[in-house]
């Protein structure tokens, strides 16, 4: 099945251009099938390619999706190119410096705060849409 799909996408910008050859008039269903098989080619080669390389490397596409022990929790930037970084490894938390210059460690965090979550009842909502209304009659 596969074999016969792949001649025919090779077969299809002969044919349209053998129907081209016979009328002079420009064909837009020729070029689509031209265009058509020319990206089913491309396409193929970058697979064909990924899959290779893939396999002289010695790794296979799920080894990016596989579990991680190591985590970024939070980032927070203070200048450019300086940051403060919250790493989770192996269930500590760590707190480093990115800078220009590198990564260091600065202190590991023994217990991170829960942020308590305030549930919106809509009391606060009604009462800044009335603020906003009484304002706009003004």
């Amino acid at each position: 099945m596969k074999g016969a799909a792949a001649t025919l996408i090779l077969c299809l910008p002969t044919l349209a251009r053998a129907e081209s050859t016979t009328s002079q008039d420009f064909s837009f269903f020729s070029s689509f099938l031209q265009m058509i098989a020319a990206l089913a080619v491309v396409i193929g080669l970058i697979l064909l390619t990924r899959h290779f390389s893939g396999k002289l490397m010695g790794t296979s596409p799920a080894a990016g999706f596989a579990a991680k022990h190591i985590r970024v929790v939070e980032t927070r930037y203070l200048a450019p190119k300086k940051a403060l970084v919250l790493v989770e490894v192996g269930g500590e938390y760590l707190l480093l410096a990115s800078t220009e210059e590198g990564i260091r460690f600065i202190k590991q965090v023994n217990m991170i705060e829960e942020i308590e979550v305030i549930e919106d009842t809509g009391r606060i909502r009604a009462g800044l849409t009335g603020m906003f209304r009484r304002n706009a009659g003004r």
